[in-house]
Order: C-alpha cells, then sequence, then structure tokens
C-alpha cells in the first residue's frame, strides 16, 4: 500500500508539472493570440462555471488570501477579462463576472489545451482515455469532497463516481 502511495504521490507531482507547463509546455493558442496566465486561466474557468463571485467567494473556492486574489482579479480585470458587478442578491460586496472577451479567450485556451491533450494522447483507445477522464474526475471529487469546496460542474460525475 505504501508502495502505491508513494508512486501515487510521484505522478501527481509530475502531473502538476506537466500541468503548470500547459500540457508538456506546448499548449499555443490561435495565432496572434497571447496564452493565459495559469492563475487567468483558473479564475475564469471558475467564474465561466459558478457565475459571478465576490472576492471573498474566490479566496474560498481555490483556499487562497483575499489579498492574493484581488491581486490576481486586478490584472484580467485591467485586460477587460472579468468586470465588476452589483451583487444580483442585494449584498454590499460587489461580484465578478466573466466579460465576452474573457469567454472568448478562455474558450481559445482552452481549445488550444484540448488540441494538445489530443495529440499527447492520439495512440490511446478510446477505452483508456474514458477510463483517465473516470479516474481523474472521482481523484478531483475526492480532493473537493475532502477541502468541502466542490468544483461546479455542468455534466454528472457519471456511474460509479460520487457525486
Amino acid at each position: 500500500m505504501h508502495e502505491e502511495m508513494s508512486r501515487i504521490e510521484r505522478e501527481l507531482m509530475l502531473l502538476g508539472r506537466h500541468a503548470s507547463m500547459g500540457s508538456a509546455g506546448r499548449c499555443r493558442p490561435a495565432e496572434g493570440q497571447e496564452r493565459l496566465e495559469r492563475s487567468a486561466y483558473l479564475l475564469l474557468s471558475r467564474l465561466d462555471a459558478a457565475g459571478p463571485m465576490s472576492i471573498g467567494q474566490l479566496a474560498e473556492a481555490f483556499g487562497l488570501d483575499c489579498s492574493t486574489v484581488n491581486r490576481q482579479t486586478a490584472v484580467i480585470l485591467k485586460a477587460g477579462l472579468i468586470e465588476r458587478i452589483l451583487d444580483p442578491d442585494g449584498g454590499t460586496a460587489r461580484r465578478l463576472r466573466i466579460t465576452d472577451e474573457g469567454a472568448r479567450r478562455l474558450r481559445l485556451d482552452r481549445e488550444a489545451r484540448v488540441k494538445n491533450l489530443s495529440g499527447l494522447l492520439d495512440e490511446w483507445s478510446p477505452r483508456e482515455l474514458a477510463t483517465l477522464a473516470r479516474v481523474l474526475t472521482r481523484f478531483n471529487i475526492t480532493v473537493e469532497r475532502h477541502e468541502g469546496e466542490p468544483w461546479p460542474r455542468a455534466e454528472a460525475p457519471g456511474p460509479g463516481l460520487p457525486s
């Protein structure tokens, strides 16, 4: 059991390394487009999935200090990828919402990442791809449940996966 946990830890470390490099560092958006910074990609992905959120809600969702999230959102706010709006629930805190330009840039970046992954995994069978997707989803849901911060998903987790 310990040997398997050590192997899993090592592979997760390597997966994190590859992911931070944009899937082996070869992920390029469409010509003329600059790749989103990792923090921008994550923040835009969360706002796209969950809808408008306050700085505090984003900080809680990512397990970061509000000051860190404030700095990160300031960059994408200045770039016009998100905008501040009044709280739709009538609260005093402003919320951040992805703009059309932010959604477009996120889509282009995501398409580049998917294309790159497709190239990396082109020798894998459909069954192997489905297994990888299922195991990664199960792992992420387990981590999210442990942390108490589920990531919003448009689709159901699938048969045999925790919800």
